[in-house]
């Protein structure tokens, strides 16, 4: 009986240890934002750090392109498709006004693609509030959060941006 016990725990624990090792990881779905206001220019200059694997099928489910990025076989339309997609999911307002930004491009590092926007004449002495909305990939993954990160004289806030609740906002 006591043998029993005995070999009866470590089947659990085996058994366990079979459940846990061959289940899959589950995918988190995040990007970072980091806005910071640079004096030399007057402008927020904006980097939005996106997983390529995450971006290229949101680009495939929405327009149907396929852009094969960060590869050798990279689609020449990729930017404008990748400036088209912000253009739609990401929102940018000073004073409660919406804003124009310059989309600048993107690089690449590992499997992270780093996007470059910039709001030029912020009139930094004129502003009393500045708001960023974040939709990017919420329409694909319902878990996909979106942090951004504000910097601007001295002030720093952060927030997580989901799909019922994608704005962030700082007073000044």
């Amino acid at each position: 009986m006591m043998k029993l016990k005995k070999y009866g725990s470590w089947i659990g624990l085996l058994s366990l240890f079979f459940l846990f090792s061959f289940s899959t990881a589950h995918k988190f779905y995040l990007s970072v934002t980091n806005v910071v206001y640079s004096e030399k220019s007057d402008a927020f200059q904006i980097t939005s750090r996106i997983f390529i694997d995450d971006l290229e099928a949101v680009l495939e489910e929405r327009y149907g392109v396929s852009t094969a990025l960060a590869t050798k076989d990279e689609a020449e339309i990729a930017d404008f498709y990748i400036e088209k997609y912000f253009r739609s999911k990401f929102a940018v307002e000073l004073n409660g006004k919406a804003v124009d930004y310059t989309f600048l491009g993107k690089e690449y590092d590992n499997d992270v693609a780093i996007c470059y926007l910039e709001v030029e004449q912020v009139n930094l002495p004129d502003l009393k509030s500045i708001s960023i909305q974040n939709e990017i990939l919420t329409d694909l993954f319902e878990e996909q959060q979106n942090i951004v990160h504000l910097k601007l004289n001295g002030n720093k806030k952060s927030f997580v941006l989901i799909k019922e609740n994608n704005k962030g906002m700082l007073n000044l």
